[in-house]
């Protein structure tokens, strides 16, 4: 059973790893309590997008966050030193450290680390001074331009924010990013390397860039007379996935470290696996091999039997590729099991929010555990050919589970599968 592989392991002196505080960002709002109602609730948070002027795109709409500004939030100062996917971080980071409690004033610096997610970094800050140089010439680019578009911003401020001198790292790999990240923070606990980790990972993607390359690989949906319904997972009629923005933050600690401090536990992070489908740059593996081989090796790490798992958020972006596939590696894993999987896909309500969508679902998840409410897939209402499992269709269900498995799958073929469990003491 899981708990004896579990308190096997750590008889073996493999670290048991915890969520002691979470943060979010999200087009359903940037508290706890906003996010995870929503997505109880089944509200989308898809609209039109008013970041800047959508007329000449083919898609007018997205997961975008709304109200964020970053004056009030950061002082006029501070803002102009961070992009704005770097902003989200900090803000979902800061909230993951007040819902933990812990003091890292108190704690050993070199004992606490940061790796953080992203598909793009700071693509904002990019076309802002490209256009710059454009109109003004190269000496009127900003000296601030490299520190806000590089990809390990995000983790770097937060690191500077608390002083934290541990393991420091930025993970990119497309839609697999904050998963990715917050697995190799996992295994940095459990080796010893550090303590504490902020992990998870935040995207602003929705920029012209962005948003024009990908209309132009067709990759979203185009219902622009009805953004509500245009993510529908696993749906017959889904056309694309919705670009969507913000960022999900964890704080991850060692199970000795949270238990001395007296924090609150909400969950285990028991497992992680990763592979590549080696096969195209963007398009899944269509059988799902490749997203098969990170559910198992997650299974494998965590010593728990497929039969075990209670709920699965899915990565379920709505494209017809990629949710077949994904259905496909879930019936190559759990076999007949499959059938009484409850899964469900949250970027139904959220869009997706590309290298910070890991970091999110897995927060949805924890909460899953921690209120027995699993997120429905909204606009799901004629399931696509070969679309066959329980997708927790339009309306949230009741359910204890006490496993829970999250995947994300990103472009150039990277697999990434998280396993978290209900708390029990050693």
């Amino acid at each position: 059973m899981a708990i004896e592989n579990r308190a096997g392991r750590a008889q073996a002196g493999s670290r048991r790893v915890v969520i002691t505080g979470m943060g979010v960002a999200t087009a359903l709002g940037d508290t706890l309590d906003a996010f995870w109602s929503g997505l109880c609730e089944g509200r989308s948070g898809v609209g039109p997008l008013t970041l800047f002027d959508t007329t000449a795109f083919k898609v007018h709409f997205g997961g975008q966050v709304r109200d964020w500004d970053p004056v009030a939030r950061f002082g006029v100062k501070e803002a102009r030193h961070l992009d704005r996917f770097a902003q989200f971080a900090v803000v979902a980071a800061d909230g993951a450290v007040q819902q933990s409690g812990i003091d890292f004033a108190a704690v050993e610096p070199h004992r606490c680390g940061v790796f953080i997610g992203s598909g793009i970094g700071g693509l904002n800050e990019f076309e802002t001074q490209h256009a710059t140089m454009i109109a003004k010439g190269p000496s009127r680019i900003s000296p601030f331009t490299i520190p806000k578009l590089m990809v390990n911003a995000a983790s770097g401020q937060v690191s500077i924010k608390y002083g934290l001198r541990g393991p420091t790292s930025a993970i990119a790999t497309a839609c697999a990013s904050a998963a990715n990240a917050i697995g190799d923070a996992l295994k940095t606990i459990q080796r010893g390397w550090a303590d504490v980790m902020i992990t998870g990972g935040s995207e602003a993607a929705i920029t012209h860039m962005g948003l024009g390359g990908f209309a132009s690989m067709r990759a979203l949906s185009t219902r622009n007379d009805d953004p509500t319904h245009a993510s529908r997972p696993f749906d017959r009629d889904r056309d694309g996935f919705v670009l969507a923005e913000g960022a999900g933050i964890l704080v991850l600690e060692a199970e000795e470290v949270a238990i001395a401090r007296g924090a609150t536990i909400y969950a285990e992070l028991l497992g992680y696996g990763m592979s590549s489908d080696g096969s195209h740059i963007t398009a899944p593996d269509e059988e799902g091999r490749g997203a098969a081989r990170a559910m198992r090796m997650c299974l494998e790490d965590a010593g728990v039997n497929p039969e075990e798992v209670g709920y699965i958020n899915a990565h379920g972006t709505s494209t017809d590729l990629g949710d077949l596939a994904e259905t496909r590696a879930m019936k190559l894993v759990f076999g007949d099991f499959a059938r009484k999987l409850r899964i469900s896909s949250t970027k139904s309500q959220l869009g997706h929010l590309l290298g910070a969508s890991g970091g999110v679902e897995l927060i949805a998840s924890t909460m899953a555990i921690q209120t027995g409410v699993l997120p429905p897939t909204i606009n799901l209402d004629n399931p696509g050919e070969g679309c066959d499992l329980d997708y927790i269709p339009n309306v949230a269900r009741e359910a204890r589970v006490d496993v829970v498995m999250s995947n994300s799958f990103g472009f150039g073929g990277h697999n990434a599968s998280l396993l978290i469990g209900r708390y029990r003491a050693s």
